[in-house]
């Protein structure tokens, strides 16, 4: 008779798991927030929108389809790609304001 794993150290080890991946995507986004400054400051020094909804909708498209494949719902990516992008165009409205 094969003896069943500790619940309690298989959720230890889970939440190890989560919260690594939890820090790795926060250094991701940091990265990620970096080279949108960079392209806001460049808006900014060139008079161009900080939106341009035309890239905007191409990557949600982009997204979508990498979140189906890889088994993640499309609708939780694209929530999620809205809500970084609303937080980009202030960056980039700031950054017009500050030029």
């Amino acid at each position: 008779m094969s003896e069943q794993p500790d619940p309690s150290a298989t959720l230890v080890r889970l939440r190890g798991s989560i919260d690594n991946i939890d820090a790795a995507l926060i250094h991701m986004l940091a990265e990620r927030f970096k080279a949108t400054q960079r392209v806001g400051v460049l808006k900014a020094e060139h008079g161009m929108p900080p939106s341009d909804p035309a890239r905007e909708e191409q990557q949600i498209a982009r997204l979508r389809r990498l979140a189906a494949e890889a088994d993640l719902d499309p609708e939780f990516a694209e929530k999620w790609f809205n809500f970084v992008v609303a937080e980009v165009i202030r960056h980039h409205t700031a950054a017009a304001e500050g030029a």
